[in-house]
């Protein structure tokens, strides 16, 4: 059990979504402002993977600037939150987040043209102003060098992207993280043409995983994983139309390698509990989850693409207010207990 007063070990998962994204970001400047958490791994998946490389990104800005590990993490929360912040204002000057382009797909008539056009056809240069936000947002460099500089202070983020040639999710980390790997992540084939990595072509993590846990199991110490889901599990009414409908098969399609790897770990946990497995080799591992799909279920579906600066900064007060609603109800939890039951409705 952690000391009163230590800060408690964490690891973070962060789901895509568009513009919904902006809700995780109010949720991570939430736990950051409270400055008791040591966040040991992020893994990510399209806006989750933004938010992870944007958070990560001012604890490298710290790691280079104290040497104290103490110092350092104080600093970084509060470096992290000004990343966030920055990425996330850009986002809402661009005034889209469809991953985007000029050639919008809020707009009903690229609707129309998804169904008869390819990206390779529409967007043959692959003008993505988002790209450039990135890169002068987030130094993928600094981040590599500030984590072999102060380990502890500056967590490993994971990025996932689904290989197009064998269909399976690849994660990104170290070296290898960079300005394409996030893309790749967020790359949505019918919006956006498959982004080219070392030979390889990408399409959007979500299809593979929305976001990746096992990384965070196998590559980080820490048992405890708080999962920030936008994309909602449950469905209160059989969609009845075309777009509703599709709307629908997306959010099962995203989060089904999620809940996969969810039940795995249950499985995982029974068998410890049980005395069946050795408890040396397999990890025990604490799932806590933020369920944004309730909070953002009123906006509906469509939203995901709109990112007016208004919008944005309402999802970051939402995602704020249920960050400090989850800190207040599980804190005591991490390190000690799950906070949710993982069963075949989780």
């Amino acid at each position: 059990m952690p000391e009163p007063h230590a800060p408690r070990r964490l690891n973070l998962a962060l789901q895509g979504g568009g513009s919904h994204g902006a809700l995780t970001w109010g949720v991570l400047d939430a736990l950051l402002e409270d400055g008791q958490w040591q966040l040991d791994g992020i893994s990510g998946t399209s806006a989750g993977a933004m938010n992870a490389v944007a958070l990560a990104h001012g604890f490298a800005q710290a790691a280079q600037a104290h040497k104290d590990p103490v110092e350092a993490r104080a600093a970084g929360c509060a470096l992290a939150r000004e990343s966030l912040a920055r990425l996330w204002e850009g986002v809402g000057s661009l005034g889209s987040l469809t991953w985007g382009t000029p050639l919008s797909a809020a707009n009903p008539l690229m609707g129309m043209m998804a169904q008869w056009f390819s990206p390779y056809q529409t967007n043959p240069l692959g003008f993505n102003p988002l790209r450039q936000l990135l890169e002068r947002e987030v130094d993928f460099g600094l981040l590599c060098s500030a984590r072999a500089s102060i380990e502890s202070v500056v967590p490993q983020v994971f990025v996932c992207a689904t290989n197009v040639r064998t269909g399976r999710g690849e994660i990104f980390s170290g070296p290898r993280l960079s300005a394409d790997a996030v893309m790749a992540s967020a790359c949505l084939p019918m919006v956006f043409k498959a982004v080219e990595i070392d030979g390889e072509h990408y399409w959007d993590g979500g299809y593979s995983g929305n976001p990746a846990l096992h990384p965070l199991i196998y590559q980080t110490e820490t048992s405890d994983i708080l999962l920030v889901q936008i994309n909602p599990i449950e469905h209160l009414s059989v969609p009845d139309n075309a777009h509703e409908i599709m709307e629908r098969m997306n959010e099962v399609t995203f989060n089904a390698s999620l809940l996969a790897e969810l039940r795995a770990i249950e499985f995982v946990r029974r068998l410890l509990a049980e005395g069946r497995l050795d408890a040396r080799r397999y990890k025990n591992v604490l799932m806590h989850r933020i369920d944004g799909g309730a909070v953002l279920a009123p906006f509906g579906a469509d939203t995901k693409v709109r990112a007016d600066t208004s919008f944005v900064r309402q999802l970051f007060e939402l995602g704020r207010k249920a960050g400090k609603n989850w800190m207040k109800a599980h804190r005591k939890d991490v390190g000690v207990r799950p906070s949710i039951k993982i069963t075949d409705n989780a």
